[in-house]
């Protein structure tokens, strides 16, 4: 699973109220999630469907992963936190490049679901996420009610989830798979309603088109991003059909 909602702090923010300055922050921020997406959907389908790539994380007599591969599936927690913690010190274009790079590689580890389910159930799965992942942002986006307290909750469900996965690394209990997978759909539909009306609100604060407000719209792009891909997984943990 990866790894949701960066503690990234922004700074410098001049604070007017514009509805419009919002609007367009969010279609910046939805246009670097769409990005991402695009990014790590074309590089998982190249490694799951070139031999020659498939076969650098993956030991053609054996079948088992190698080295490379267990870099490649833990890389993206790493690109996460130098964003995070860097954001106030990386430029901009350093930033963007960096979340490019993060996007490839996440794709790159995305590579062994698809080799893992048919490919009829991921495509259904997907789908399926985006519609999901649509009605809860637009309910994120019109509702009036407050979801700072909701969101906080959900954040220490998803740590406990976290928590949950690590130890079920060791005990490879299919009940506890089930059950993380169920409360993890729960948990991302709640974050992405959330996490668009925070964003929202963060938008009708800011000037935009300056620096700060780029990187916030970029750093937004990333949490809705693993938003929407911590949700297509725990769909497909429990929808999909392996190979």
């Amino acid at each position: 699973m990866e790894n949701n909602n960066p503690d990234y702090t922004y700074k410098n923010v001049i604070q007017i109220n514009d509805a419009d300055a919002s609007r367009k922050f969010l279609a910046n921020v939805f246009t670097w999630m769409f990005v991402a997406l695009g990014i790590s959907a074309l590089f998982a389908f190249e490694f799951a469907n070139t031999p020659s790539l498939r076969n650098a994380l993956i030991d053609e007599t054996t079948h088992q992963i190698n080295g490379l591969a267990y870099l490649v599936m833990f890389a993206p927690l790493a690109f996460v936190l130098i964003m995070s913690f860097g954001l106030n010190r990386l430029s901009y274009p350093v930033l963007a490049l960096i979340f490019i790079a993060y996007s490839a590689v996440t794709g790159i580890s995305l590579c062994f679901w698809l080799l893992a389910f048919t490919a009829s159930s991921v495509l259904g799965v997907f789908i399926t996420s985006s519609t999901v992942f649509g009605i809860m942002a637009i309910a994120g986006y019109t509702t009036k009610q407050d979801l700072t307290k909701f969101g906080s909750i959900l954040i220490m469900f998803l740590i406990g989830i976290v928590v949950a996965s690590i130890v079920n690394m060791f005990l490879h209990s299919s009940g506890l798979d089930v059950i993380i997978s169920y409360v993890g759909v729960a948990v991302f539909v709640g974050l992405t309603a959330y996490d668009v009306q925070r964003l929202k609100n963060i938008g009708a604060g800011l000037t935009y088109g300056d620096a700060t407000a780029s990187k916030m719209a970029l750093m937004g792009g990333l949490t809705l991003y693993l938003d929407f891909i911590n949700l297509f997984l725990m769909l497909l943990r429990i929808f999909g059909r392996r190979r």
